[in-house]
Order: C-alpha cells, then structure tokens, then sequence
C-alpha cells in the first residue's frame, strides 16, 4: 500500500474537488445540506440504483415532507410508498427513527457518527455521509465505491468483504479527506466510483485523478478492490397458492420477523416440509400438500399447476423457486384454522405488494389471460 506525503494529499484533494465543482451529478437531495434529505436518499440507495430512487424519493418527499409527518405517518401508506424498493425492513427503521429523533431528541439531530448510530438502521456509512454533508464533519464515509476507488488508488490489499476492512479504510481516509469540505469530498468519491471508477468497463485514462491512481499506473487496477467472492445464495423451493373463491383471494401473513415481515401474500409452502426420504415427484409432493391442507386447516382443496416454470426471486441469502399452484373455494369455506383471509383484487392497488408477491400475481394474470 503507497503512503502519500501531505503535498500530495492537498493536490488529490485540489483535483478531486476541483473536478467535482464542475462535474458533479445533479441530484434531488444535493440541493441543500438538510439532514433529512441526506438520510432519506442514503437509505433509499442501499441497494438500488440511483435513477431507480430519484422519483422514490421526489415522491416520498412530497408525501413525509420532515422528520416528525414521517414519524406519525401510517405503517401501510409507508409500505405503499416504499413498494417496489425492496428490503422493507429499511422503510420500517426509517420510521423507527424518525420516532426516536421526536421523541428522544426533540426534533433535532444529532452531529456526530457516534450520535448517528445511535438511531434505528443507521450505520457507519449512512453516519459519514450525514455527519460530513449536512454537519461538515471530516469523517470518512465508506461505502462500495469508497472501497473501489481508495483501492486502486493506494492498492489497499485488505479484503473489503471482511467487517474488519472497514476499519482500515476510514483511518486512510480519515486522513486524506477535506477538512474544509469533508461533505463535497465523499461525494466526489462517490461519483468518481460511479463514472470513471466503476466495477467493470472502468475508463481510468480519462479519470481526473488517474496521476493519483497506483493501481492503474502499475497497470494492475482489475486485481482492486480484493474482494472474496459471496456465498451462493441457498435455494428453496417453495409452492405458491393461488387460492380464490367469489370473495377474493386466499392471503396469508408472513411472520413477525424474518424475509418480507409482516407482508400479505399468497400462502407459501416449503415443499422440503413434504418430502420424505424416498424420492418424490412433484405430483406426490401436490396431493401431499392438499392433504395438509385438509388436515391442518381444513381446507378441501383441488390443487393444478399453473405454470411448468417458477417464479424466481433472489434474496440476500436465499434464492426462492415458487411453483404456482392454483384452486378453488366456496366462498363461505372456515377459516377459522387458517392463518389468513380473503382479499378481493380490487383491493391489490392500495396494499403494499413485496416484488415476489408481484412477480406470482403478474404470472398468475398471464395464465388466465392464455387459457
């Protein structure tokens, strides 16, 4: 790893900064340095691509214009503006601490990373990038292209897929960064790792900090950042019920805790739950589960395949494969044993629906619409 001298340090940060005045992305919550701006996009770009959030977040502003209309804002009509950003558990730590700043801070926030950290889902990235933009904190703001970029231009050999490594680059960076303009320097990293950094099909020739760039002078810049690859996610298939009757849709709430919490969707059945040590085909493992739903819940129900290819859905660690399997019940069938209810689909517009749940809907559609 190069150690630069402190002339060197005040030149990078001479030409970062001069090329991100004239070059900067024009982005919705760089208009001002107002906390909540800053925390809401930061939130709302885990994960997502900037042009994916742009008009989440013009919307979002509209509907929970500050801290406090967030924090009394209905969980639903939250969901329903969150919907289609996927891991809803940030829109939940949103509103977790938007609550915590009115009631435990009296509205005001607090200016420190340490204090950041504090509230619900706020992490040390999202801490450097409030604490540097909206309170000129010089601190470190270290997310994937922080990583990139600091890399290749040190030829840090630290592997960033380990917790430890992060550590490691905010003392480097800590000590590189602007003391006079710590928020326009980690956004300059940040469009730097967006435009002439990036993963892949980079164009460090015409970088503006290529003459700081070890990696790319050494011309070994695709070996940065060392990154161990991910563990595959793990793959489980499942059967996707399609249940309806003259009153709607059979939903089911998913559990309290875990992937898509708390969401309404068609039952979803493991079909490892139905497999036995012989081997199964899959109309076995079908008559099987009509026969748990029999006993179970005592549902009389005639289930057929919709389609011989599943609706796929990747997760974080899991990779579902959701066979669809449709039927039919008379609208004054018990539920008093199963866990759900009937949903007429006119009311699928104001729920909130997870991606998954879309993607069985939107096949579901198809399959009526060819028979």
């Amino acid at each position: 790893m190069i150690t630069w001298s402190q002339k060197r340090i005040q030149a990078f940060q001479k030409t970062l900064l001069d090329w991100y005045d004239h070059h900067k992305r024009d982005l919705p919550w760089r208009k001002d340095h107002d906390p909540y701006h800053i925390w809401i996009s930061e939130i709302m770009l885990q994960q997502t691509q900037v042009q994916t959030v742009i008009p989440y977040y013009l919307k979002f502003m509209k509907q929970f214009p500050t801290v406090q209309s967030l924090a009394t804002a209905d969980e639903a009509k939250l969901m329903k503006a969150w919907e289609g950003l996927g891991y809803y558990s940030r829109a939940r730590n949103l509103q977790r601490a938007a609550r915590q700043l009115v009631d435990d801070y009296q509205g005001k926030w607090p200016t420190t990373v340490g204090g950041l950290q504090e509230l619900s889902g706020i992490g040390p990235y999202t801490a450097g990038a409030i604490a540097s933009i909206a309170f000129n904190r010089p601190v470190a703001a270290v997310d994937g292209n922080a990583f990139r970029v600091f890399a290749r231009l040190l030829e840090i050999d630290d592997d960033v897929a380990k917790p430890q490594t992060r550590k490691v680059f905010e003392k480097i960076i800590n000590q590189i960064i602007s003391k006079d303009r710590p928020g326009d320097f980690n956004q300059a990293i940040m469009d730097l790792g967006a435009s002439y950094m990036t993963a892949t099909n980079y164009d460090t020739s015409q970088s503006p900090v290529r003459a700081f760039n070890q990696a790319y002078i050494d011309g070994i810049e695709s070996q940065y950042p060392v990154k161990t690859k991910k563990k595959r996610p793990i793959p489980v298939d499942y059967f996707g019920l399609v249940i309806h009757s003259t009153k709607g849709y059979l939903f089911e709430q998913r559990p309290a805790k875990g992937i898509l919490a708390g969401f309404w969707m068609f039952p979803l059945i493991d079909q490892q739950e139905l497999i036995n040590d012989q081997p199964t085909s899959k109309q076995v493992l079908i008559q099987r589960l009509q026969d748990k739903l029999a006993a179970d819940y005592q549902l009389q129900v005639s289930l057929s395949e919709i389609d011989h290819q599943p609706v796929s859905h990747t997760f974080t660690h899991q990779k579902w494969q959701i066979t669809l399997l449709s039927g039919e019940l008379p609208a004054d069938s018990d539920l008093s044993f199963f866990p759900g209810k009937w949903i007429p689909a006119a009311d699928f517009e104001a729920m909130t629906f997870s991606k998954v749940q879309s993607k069985m809907w939107l096949k579901y559609e198809k399959s009526v619409k060819t028979l």
